[in-house]
């Protein structure tokens, strides 16, 4: 078909087995597992996969917790409250054994099948543009503290090898410290960066946090997320179900990463939008949010960002940790009510695919997609 292979060999879920043996991502033990793992793939597929991604969204515990629960946990490591909210500090160890698996595994592509395969390897952050509730300077600092607590937390340790300083001197010893090879085989190991991209975030101050006796990571990022600012605050990941009036989040948030990070190649590989269960198929609401978000992303590469490709989730309405199977992201529309799990293509899919066939402007009607809706999309 023509189209490159971007293979992830972990999202959010792990063996079982693990948690029973070890804790999983607890344990240092799991980094010579997930190089043996990696070393399979590597060898069994590689001659078919040109991109790599280690780990999808390794930050992400930090805003979820543990949400895939009965993966992460084991009831024998009683002392471990693996239900607990997101203030723990085992989330720290868990993204920093994360971090160290992802460069073994780097450093073994590397050296052992790179130069013959001819793929790329890099890893993927959960990402989204942070803008402060307020031009106060407490909510000033609190977006700061946002970028480095949930971007730079993964991506300065495969750049520089070490934590970003000022994640350090908040988190001060409960903060995993990498030893000198760590930091060695961390620095560099990435051939590009991926994001994940959802929504834009305002960001608000919640010093009170650690003041009321909260700990860990939360409280130690101290601050309130909403989408919009008349939403309730969340610390959760962002949902999109309403179409933005301003898409420009994207953009801002691949230039950081050009500016923090030496313009690395990237590649956002997930950016779509839920929708419920009424009017599936007539979904121009999900059109207008592709055509706003690309346009932002198309914005970003003519002013020098390397964007290397975009992906849209998802091709097909899948089960979606972050609601079920009543949030459907999908082109396609799948009737889950159906055994034979019938697809339908919904309006987005259509525009989509006239989209990749470089038409200039794009009008459904009737006759072109069998639905009553219309879209332009002009570039």
């Amino acid at each position: 078909t023509g189209i490159p292979a971007h293979v992830t060999l972990n999202h959010l879920d792990i063996p079982q087995v693990l948690q029973d043996e070890y804790g999983g991502w607890l344990s240092p033990k799991i980094v010579k597992d997930f190089k043996e793992f990696a070393d399979v793939c590597f060898r069994e597929f590689g001659s078919k996969v040109s991109h790599w991604t280690t780990i999808t969204e390794p930050n992400i515990i930090g805003l979820t917790g543990d949400f895939v629960p009965h993966s992460w946990c084991s009831p024998k490591f009683e002392t471990i409250n693996c239900y607990a909210d997101s203030s723990a500090d085992w989330i720290y160890i868990k993204v920093h054994n994360m971090l160290i698996a992802h460069s073994e595994a780097v450093r073994l592509y590397r050296t052992k099948y790179q130069r013959y395969q001819g793929g790329w390897i890099g890893l993927n952050i959960y990402s989204f543009w942070c803008q402060p509730f307020s031009n106060s300077s407490a909510d000033l600092e609190a977006t700061l503290r946002v970028k480095s607590f949930m971007f730079d937390w993964v991506l300065s340790p495969v750049t520089i090898g070490d934590y970003p300083e000022l994640m350090k001197s908040i988190a001060s010893t409960r903060l995993p410290s990498f030893t000198n090879s760590q930091s060695e085989v961390l620095k560099g190991s990435f051939d590009f960066m991926a994001i994940n991209y959802y929504a834009s975030g305002y960001i608000s101050d919640n010093s009170n946090s650690s003041k009321a006796g909260a700990s860990g990571f939360q409280a130690d990022m101290a601050a309130i997320m909403r989408v919009n600012k008349n939403d309730p605050p969340t610390m959760g990941p962002f949902l999109p179900t309403r179409v933005p009036e301003d898409f420009s989040g994207l953009e801002k948030m691949l230039h950081y990463l050009k500016e923090k990070y030496g313009n690395p190649p990237i590649y956002i590989h997930e950016n779509g939008f839920a929708a419920g269960l009424e009017n599936v198929l007539n979904d121009t609401a999900r059109i207008a949010y592709l055509e706003g978000y690309i346009g932002s992303t198309l914005e970003a590469s003519r002013s020098g960002v390397q964007v290397r490709g975009y992906f849209v989730w998802s091709f097909l309405d899948v089960y979606e940790f972050l609601g079920g199977y009543k949030k459907g992201f999908g082109l396609y529309h799948v009737d889950f009510d159906d055994e034979k799990r019938h697809r339908t293509p919904k309006l987005s899919a259509h525009w989509y695919s006239s989209f990749l066939k470089n038409n200039v402007s794009v009008v459904f009607s009737i006759e072109s997609a069998g639905l009553e809706a219309t879209s332009l999309y002009s570039q």
